[in-house]
């Protein structure tokens, strides 16, 4: 009998604050719960007939908008366009020669506007099957009136189809392929122009989705096709896309590809937008804007980000107070863990004293 309470005053001290802690995890998952709930708020929207199935999408500095559509049949309606802050085009340049399929775009820190001509449908993904031995990067100079053409090819010569281009520190384009999770190349050559033979990219490694569950129109293989990507104006920051979610890195040394193969993201999901294929930064760099491949008017999505603040440096008062090897529960609030220490030790003083006195009563028997 003098064991069975010893125990039961033991787990008593033990199951209490576990329990508080407990809450305290189930309080944080509801927390989060409601934040993925949320939903994006529309900017503006795109109501101009020749803006069809915008597959691309950066912001300007200055304000405004810039979108590619999609392949068209026909080619002179395959655009690159500028839109004002409330969607509506503003002037638009079209392509020197056919631009096969453009995916995506992204305006480098030096003001130059590229886009992606990379798509290669197969039947996997909707397409009619062709294939193409190169791809092409076009570039808009700041200034310049006309694109230029950079013909690219994958490094084992077998076609692929991408969605997804973002450009490095260094200036260096970087293709994630869209099946599902996707394969990163990165140009490590001058970038050619106007040349006829593709110079091969180098292959960089896997970026790796999850299957996370967000309701997309395509189900689970929604929340592993790459459909965009792009990188924050200070270049600090790369997010890559799926139907479903937005998948953001850190990326502290301009290293684009090195950081969205090895880091370790934050998810921010978008759920049911009806063909997510285009993400870009807000001008500040905070917030994720989005824009759906469709055709008819479409709206221009932001989605608030939530990132971990930075923790405050210790005082030095506190640093002399911490002892080695102690570690603090991360986002776990100071004044929650004070509660969850004092109630820690007010039921181990309890349950010590409860120990001793059922083993002085047992001496006394």
């Amino acid at each position: 009998m003098r064991w069975a309470v010893i125990v039961a005053v033991v787990a008593l001290v033990v199951g209490v604050p576990g329990a508080a802690l407990a809450q305290e995890a189930r309080e944080a998952h509801e927390t989060r719960e409601t934040r993925e709930a949320a939903s994006p708020a529309e900017v503006c929207r795109i109501t101009d007939p020749s803006v069809t199935e915008a597959s691309g999408l950066a912001a300007l500095p200055g304000g405004g908008y810039l979108v590619e559509n999609d392949s068209n049949p026909e080619p002179r309606k395959t655009r690159l366009f500028y839109l004002g802050p409330d969607c509506k085009v503003t002037r638009s340049v079209g392509y020197p020669t056919t631009a096969r399929d453009p995916e995506d775009l992204a305006v480098a820190r030096d003001g130059t506007v590229w886009i992606a001509d990379i798509g290669d449908n197969s039947p996997l993904t909707g397409g009619s099957g062709k294939r193409r031995d190169t791809i092409a990067l076009w570039t808009l100079a700041p200034g310049a009136k006309s694109l230029k053409i950079h013909r690219l090819r994958y490094p084992d010569g077998t076609p692929r189809d991408a969605e997804a281009l973002l450009i490095d520190g260094q200036g260096r384009p970087v293709i994630v392929t869209k099946d599902p999770s996707g394969d990163v190349f990165r140009l490590d050559t001058p970038l050619p122009t106007d040349n006829a033979e593709g110079v091969p990219l180098t292959s960089i490694g896997r970026f790796t989705a999850t299957h996370s569950g967000t309701s997309n129109p395509f189900g689970f293989l929604g929340d592993g096709f790459v459909t965009g990507a792009a990188v924050s104006p200070d270049g600090t920051k790369a997010v890559v896309r799926t139907y479903a979610d937005a998948y953001e890195f850190d990326v502290p040394d301009g290293d684009v590809a090195k950081a969205i193969t090895t880091g370790t993201p934050r998810v921010t999901p978008l759920p049911d937008e009806p063909q997510g294929e285009a993400i870009a930064y807000t001008p500040d760099g905070k917030d994720f804007l989005t824009v759906s491949d469709q055709a008819g008017p479409v709206s221009i999505l932001r989605y608030t980000v939530d990132r971990p603040k930075p923790s405050p440096s210790p005082t030095p008062a506190k640093a002399a107070e911490s002892t080695p090897g102690e570690s603090a529960v991360p986002h776990e609030s100071p004044d929650r863990r004070g509660k969850v220490a004092l109630l820690t030790g007010a039921f181990v003083v309890v349950g010590i004293g409860l120990v001793a006195a059922v083993a002085r009563r047992a001496r006394r028997r």
